[in-house]
């Protein structure tokens, strides 16, 4: 059984002489790219980096981010990617918790890691070489290339995510070359990739989509297409200059790729293939990119970091919000609220907690030193996704909401994503978030936050959802105009900003 390291030098011998990775002026075959990442893992042993140690990385998506991440595959070293816009604060959290060895770092970075109290005792690589701090990069991995062979194992460590923490402490996700490897097989399956395949490379490293796309770009010997971070203009002249073919995106970034001034003369012909996870798509964005794209392939994929997929729907606009069935890899269930029996199933379109099968190879074995939440979310084999939906008559499963996210106005259950697609509709709307702010008489009110793309009022939003197929009672009963709906670095809506009154308030006009 291959881990990743004997995966990518399985992909090496296959097409030594493909385009495997570019990044601005970088563009190197597979056997050129090899060359690179063999000298790490020597720079890893000179530096007595050794197998089953956890390194921190803070890089955005470019060429030695990737380099380090297969790196890592090959010499048993556990990366540990964060997010490059993290605090000091949160690396200090993740330098003490995941008891790394070894830091590397970019420009962007530094100040961070100048201020950590935790960092100082670690050994630091710097990327760029205009750094005070860290050994540069090029010195590094100034060695000769080890041996073309991988010290990991099936069931080493390969990679460990941390959550976003948004309720809490970020958990640390270790995950298995063997469940790594069967993560990246199953996307080039379920998303019908060839070995042709050209993909943007933009969700970060540190996020499972990004991780995801690399390892399936390199498994199927296609080229990765770094961009460091996203920026529309950049990603459509990417898209025409590369043939980009594939884009994996978050809703947010699509949203605001077509939106960009650039999209309208831009050649995005050779994309075929579109797929999006990390939150719902709503009605309205999804129709706009069918209409702009007119993919082959439209595929709306559900997972978490713990376990990569949970379902697939491969015709995203064949049934609006639905994420279709259980993947390859997968086994889920619906289970009654408030339940913790995986027993306890609910019936055809009736809404319950959703869990995923720990016994899927692309599962994780539990979270980093945390008993805590290992109770929380394990019970009997399966893993308690936090989310809510429900099966329809045909076996889809439709994702409603985050049992956080459930608003209880009057005594009802309301869960934002309905409501939020009704208003996405809307040719005025660019962005919508629904949210329960506290209320003295219903206990919490429903309240739409809207970023609009051109003149819009308070009434012609209310007369909408009047006019739509949507419960009275799950009707916002107030709309607040932003400048825009505050997100994740992944473009996940952050709806405790928009409780918390951290937004900037438009007036109406």
């Amino acid at each position: 059984m291959f881990d990743m390291g004997r995966s990518f030098l399985a992909s090496v011998e296959r097409y030594p002489n493909a385009l495997a990775i570019s990044d601005h002026d970088v563009r190197y075959t597979y056997s050129e790219w090899l060359d690179d990442i063999l000298r790490v893992v020597t720079g890893f042993e000179k530096n007595k980096i050794k197998f089953g140690h956890h390194i921190i990385t803070m890089l955005s998506n470019r060429y030695e981010a990737a380099t380090i991440h297969i790196a890592c595959q090959l010499s048993g070293v556990i990366i540990t990617p964060l997010n490059w816009r993290a605090p000091c604060e949160e690396l200090d959290y993740v330098v003490k918790d995941s008891e790394a060895v070894a830091i590397i770092f970019e420009s962007a970075t530094e100040k961070t890691i100048v201020s950590s109290s935790e960092a100082k005792y670690l050994s630091k690589i710097a990327v760029e070489t205009n750094h005070e701090i860290g050994t540069p990069w090029e010195q590094f991995k100034n060695c000769h290339p080890a041996p073309k062979s991988s010290n990991a194992y099936p069931d080493s460590t390969s990679v460990m995510l941390y959550t976003s923490g948004t309720t809490g402490r970020s958990k640390g996700v270790p995950r298995s070359h063997f469940a790594e490897r069967a993560s990246a097989i199953a996307h080039i399956a379920q998303n019908l990739y060839h070995q042709e395949e050209v993909t943007l490379g933009v969700m970060p490293l540190y996020h499972t989509m990004g991780v995801r796309s690399l390892l399936a770009s390199i498994i199927n010997n296609g080229h990765f297409v770094c961009q460091r971070r996203f920026d529309p203009e950049e990603a459509l002249h990417l898209i025409e200059k590369e043939k980009i073919t594939n884009l994996y995106l978050v809703p947010t970034l699509y949203h605001d790729l077509i939106s960009s001034q650039s999209f309208s003369h831009t050649d995005i012909s050779s994309v075929k293939k579109l797929g999006f996870a990390g939150q719902a798509m709503t009605d309205g964005l999804l129709k706009r990119l069918d209409e702009k794209f007119k993919p082959e392939l439209f595929v709306n994929h559900y997972g978490s970091s713990e376990i990569y997929t949970f379902t697939v729907e491969r015709n995203a606009v064949r049934k609006p919000g639905s994420a279709g069935k259980a993947g390859i890899n997968q086994n889920i269930r619906i289970v009654k609220l408030g339940s913790k029996d995986p027993e306890n199933p609910t019936m055809t379109d009736e809404e319950g907690q959703i869990i995923a099968s720990l016994d899927g190879d692309e599962a994780f074995n539990g979270y980093w030193k945390r008993d805590d939440a290992n109770e929380k979310s394990i019970y009997e084999r399966w893993y308690f996704t936090g989310d809510i939906g429900y099966r329809d008559i045909d076996g889809d499963l439709f994702v409603t909401g985050r049992v956080d996210d459930m608003i209880i106005s009057g005594g009802e259950n309301i869960l934002p994503a309905e409501i939020e697609s009704v208003l996405s509709l809307h040719p005025a709307v660019a962005e919508v978030a629904v949210v329960g702010l506290p209320n003295e008489r219903w206990g919490q009110q429903v309240t739409a936050f809207i970023s609009k793309g051109h003149k819009l009022t308070l009434e012609e939003l209310d007369a909408w959802c009047l006019a739509s197929a949507l419960a009275s009672f799950k009707r916002p009963r107030e709309y607040i105009f932003v400048q825009e709906v505050p997100k994740s670095p992944v473009g996940k809506i952050l709806r405790r900003l928009l409780v918390s009154g951290n937004y900037e308030k438009l007036e109406e006009n």
